[in-house]
């Protein structure tokens, strides 16, 4: 597959934009491994595979496990996952599948009950960037470094 555009270079603007976003989500409550998590999923969803690899390495690197990294997509068929992150997941899910239902009343009054408002925002928030970065990933051929 050849590489396309790189937006980094031809539209810096954008491109800080989008990190903008990245240095917000970094200051929100959101743990790591809860980030890492949506951004995998995520990521699955949209065959990004620049994405899943960064996010893969990098929640390695923050100590997730590999047996639980395997899992993900494949989380309601597993224990290995908390009640939050498994709402976490589903909201990754049905946000990053807009077009069936977005997200549904019954995974957002369970993220009510585990999380606050703030926690919630700052999930949609993390989820539609993820999604943005796949986007852009994906459009432009993004290239894994081996």
């Amino acid at each position: 597959m050849e590489t396309r555009v790189n937006i980094h270079t031809l539209e810096p603007q954008a491109f800080k934009a989008m990190l903008g976003l990245e240095n917000y989500l970094a200051t929100t409550q959101i743990s790591k491994a809860h980030k890492e998590l949506l951004k995998i999923r995520a990521s699955q969803i949209n065959g990004c595979a620049f994405c899943i690899d960064m996010h893969t390495k990098d929640a390695l690197k923050n100590g997730e496990t590999q047996q639980r990294i395997f899992l993900i997509s494949a989380w309601r068929e597993t224990t290995l996952f908390s009640e939050e992150e498994k709402v976490i997941l589903e909201m990754t899910e049905e946000i990053t599948l807009l077009h069936q239902q977005g997200l549904s009343e019954a995974t957002y009054k369970k993220a009510s009950v585990l999380f606050g408002e703030n926690y919630i925002a700052q999930l949609i928030i993390a989820i539609i960037t993820i999604n943005a970065w796949n986007r852009i990933a994906v459009s432009t051929h993004m290239q894994i470094e081996a």
